[in-house]
């Protein structure tokens, strides 16, 4: 297959392809995290102001909590929402028109949230957030899904793990867009809400260039041209033939068969080990501490002697952190691998657990914890977007055929989201309970992952999709060998009885 485009002019192709996908995508993800705690306080003072313009009479702080609570919450339930719809529309749109449809969510946030103040209503920015968690839950589901079949082999893994080095650098930007020389001061509070429409903008100007992924051109639509021209524009001039025949061997396996549904995957028996390691990684995720390690950053910042105005400069440091591992992981991941890196990661953060927890136990009785503490926060971070924040992104790619792929994206979505909600909802709670013993229970959930992972996740690195499924094949060969060896051996006993 030739072309009149050069090699080079294609990987540029591939990388402005991830770019545009990415900055629409998980890059949103990571800044709306991010840009809603600079202005907490102010929210929360126009929360009571609004009551107080309405009914006369003003909130006590837990009301004003619990209403902000629900703000914030809004987030985690639209990203189920969005988990829920990331799979049809990838389906009826395709992967690159899902991504630019979704912009809809982002932009329609926007207004609601430049519009709050003027209008007196703080109901309007819940559902600005919960529309900005529909943007967020179809983007991390259809993004990843998107890369891992626009992206040759060799890259596959680093093209998919560029979601998290997407994710971590939208945190880092929104750190900063949420300092107060820009826009986390009182007066400008709705224009950083409503910032995030940028990205959105960006993206509907750029993704309509770039081709859709040649497999769901071909498999979920027939299209073998358009399959060869998206090729070559990904590829180069020269698109190895081995890659269509692998494209249209999945094609033939696939048959006449449509995409599966969530339940049509959970109730198949051949998938199940598969989706039990993708709904556990996804879980593992949000429970593993990482969202909570965060919560105590400003306090350790505060221990340590840093003063107030400057904390949120310290904050920015995290992000920072979370992007270097990510940017290093990613060009990792094709020589050590996915199954290094997920178990790695999830096992260094049980050790920092543990070392935290000590920190935390002694903060008040030797002198240099608190500086302990800040290297836990720092490493701890640093392990997870070491492995747990990109890799588990791949796997739904990966372990899945192009009829189960949408399906599985949609189920380690709401895994992802719920746990999100009931971790967000639960950790005030372990805090309270456990003090600073608190991080124990992570402890536990990163050492069983990492053990868990070690033992039911073979490696994909280099492996075409019909390969990783020969290798989860094998268990169910076992089985049905053994199950046969067992029934010839009742039968001749049965033989000899007789």
């Amino acid at each position: 297959m030739t072309g009149a485009v050069d090699k080079r002019d294609c990987s540029l192709t591939l990388v402005l392809t991830v770019c545009s996908a990415a900055i629409g995508g998980t890059f949103q993800y990571g800044y709306n995290l991010a840009i809603v705690n600079a202005p907490t306080a102010y929210i929360q003072k126009f929360i009571n102001e609004t009551c107080v313009d309405r009914w006369g009479t003003a909130l006590d702080s837990n009301q004003v909590v619990l209403i902000w609570t629900f703000i914030v919450s809004a987030f985690s339930l639209g990203g189920l929402l969005g988990s829920l719809l990331a799979g049809p529309m990838a389906i009826r749109f395709g992967r690159r028109q899902a991504l630019l449809l979704n912009n809809c969510f982002i932009l329609a946030s926007a207004v609601l949230a430049l519009g709050s103040r003027s209008a007196r209503s703080f109901e309007m920015i819940m559902l600005a957030r919960l529309l900005v968690g529909v943007n967020a839950g179809v983007s991390s589901n259809v993004q990843p899904m998107y890369f891992g079949e626009s992206a040759p082999k060799a890259l596959r893994g680093a093209v998919a793990f560029s979601s998290a080095v997407f994710n971590a650098m939208g945190i880092v930007l929104g750190q900063v867009t949420g300092l107060t020389e820009i826009l986390g001061s009182e007066g400008v509070w709705p224009y950083l809400l409503a910032s995030n429409a940028i990205p959105g903008l960006l993206q509907l100007l750029t993704l309509p260039w770039f081709p859709e992924s040649p497999r769901y051109l071909l498999i979920d639509r027939g299209d073998k041209e358009a399959c060869s021209r998206a090729l070559v524009r990904l590829r180069g001039c020269d698109v190895s033939s081995s890659e269509m025949d692998e494209i249209l061997e999945e094609q033939k396996a696939a048959g006449e068969a449509r995409a599966k549904s969530p339940w049509e995957l959970l109730s198949d028996r051949s998938l199940r080990r598969q989706l039990c390691i993708v709904m556990v990684a996804s879980s593992s995720m949000m429970l593993c501490g990482n969202d909570a390690i965060y919560f105590y950053a400003s306090y350790i910042f505060q221990a340590a002697d840093i003063p107030t105005d400057k904390i949120q400069y310290a904050t920015i440091g995290t992000g920072a952190c979370e992007l270097s591992s990510a940017i290093i992981s990613n060009l990792l991941i094709e020589r050590v691998g996915r199954r290094p890196l997920l178990v790695g990661g999830y096992a260094l953060m049980a050790c920092w657990a543990v070392v935290f927890t000590v920190s935390l136990c002694l903060q008040n009785h030797v002198s240099g914890m608190p500086y302990l503490s800040m290297a836990c926060v720092f490493a701890y971070i640093l392990s997870f977007g070491m492995g747990p924040a990109g890799v588990t992104g791949i796997l739904p790619a990966e372990l899945f055929t192009q009829m189960a792929r949408p399906a599985a994206y949609t189920i380690a979505g709401s895994m992802m989201w719920l746990n999100l909600f009931l971790m967000g909802m639960v950790f005030p709670f372990i805090v309270n309970s456990l003090g600073q013993f608190c991080f124990i229970p992570f402890c536990g959930v990163c050492a069983a992952s990492s053990i868990f992972v070690a033992l039911v996740l073979p490696e994909t690195k280099g492996k075409t999709v019909a390969e990783i499924a020969a290798e989860f094949e094998k268990p169910n060969i076992k089985d049905l060998d053994e199950s046969e060896d067992s029934l010839h051996l009742s039968k001749t006993l049965a033989k000899v009885a007789v």
